[in-house]
């Protein structure tokens, strides 16, 4: 199988947690020893789905990030964050308790459908040729612009405030994180990203994934063995680019 991989094909990577998409997808290449790209940037605190292409499939990597993706997750209310997720610490902290199921399902069914979102000023997107979150960490004051996107499907599927559980289905382009600040903003208390998973791509279900060691290990006896290090936070994918998100 490896080397018929190394010509070309889809591998499906279940992304681990605190892994950046750069650290899942150099382990399989290491391995592989072969020519490989993903289809759409997770942030490091998200799980699930990454489609790879290897060899010439590598040309198809467009088409596959324009598939719809789907997402489970929990947002946190009664605080927000300034990356909009745990990757920095909850702020302005306020009361949640009185939020009724309906408001909730009213707030979820208003960011439904095609909507204008700003992405976070801690994502990938480049303003003036500089990363957004290179200069949101230098302290300069950074102002995204809105862009369409479309939420097809907003489900809340249990409430055990201050969590609120939900699956997501949307275009490419989304950010689940600006998605939870945004449902948190509706609410008048605030809210952030507290755990994400993205679980399908297209057809292409995170059950079929496997783990990036998983991998290795079923390539192992093909393959040189190689050192897996403790994966870190400060990689830069070459899509990071290709804004995706989480």
């Amino acid at each position: 199988m490896p080397s018929e991989l190394k010509k070309g094909g889809v591998i499906l990577v279940d992304k681990p947690y605190k892994w950046t998409s750069f650290d899942a997808v150099n382990l399989i290449k290491i391995t592989l020893r072969a020519k490989i790209g993903h289809c759409g940037t997770l942030d490091p605190l998200a799980t699930g789905l990454l489609i790879c292409c290897t060899g010439e499939m590598t040309k198809q990597i467009s088409g596959y990030q324009q598939l719809p993706k789907e997402y489970t997750g929990i947002i946190h209310l009664g605080a927000i964050t300034a990356t909009y997720d745990l990757e920095s610490d909850p702020t302005d902290s306020k009361p949640f308790s009185h939020i009724t199921d309906e408001e909730l399902l009213s707030a979820a069914k208003q960011l439904t459908g095609n909507v204008m979102q700003v992405p976070p000023i801690h994502s990938a997107i480049k303003k003036d040729g500089k990363r957004s979150y290179d200069l949101a960490r230098a302290g300069k004051e950074v102002v995204m612009d809105a862009r369409p996107v479309i939420i097809s499907d907003f489900d809340i599927t249990s409430i055990k405030l201050p969590e609120v559980h939900f699956r997501v289905v949307c275009s490419t382009g989304t950010y689940i994180r600006s998605l939870a600040h945004d449902f948190g903003q509706l609410l008048g208390c605030g809210g952030y990203l507290q755990e994400l998973r993205r679980t399908k791509i297209g057809n292409f279900d995170a059950k079929d994934a496997l783990s990036p060691q998983e991998w290795k290990d079923l390539w192992k006896p093909k393959a040189r063995d190689v050192e897996v290090t403790e994966p870190g936070h400060t990689h830069a994918s070459p899509t990071d680019g290709m804004t995706e998100n989480a």
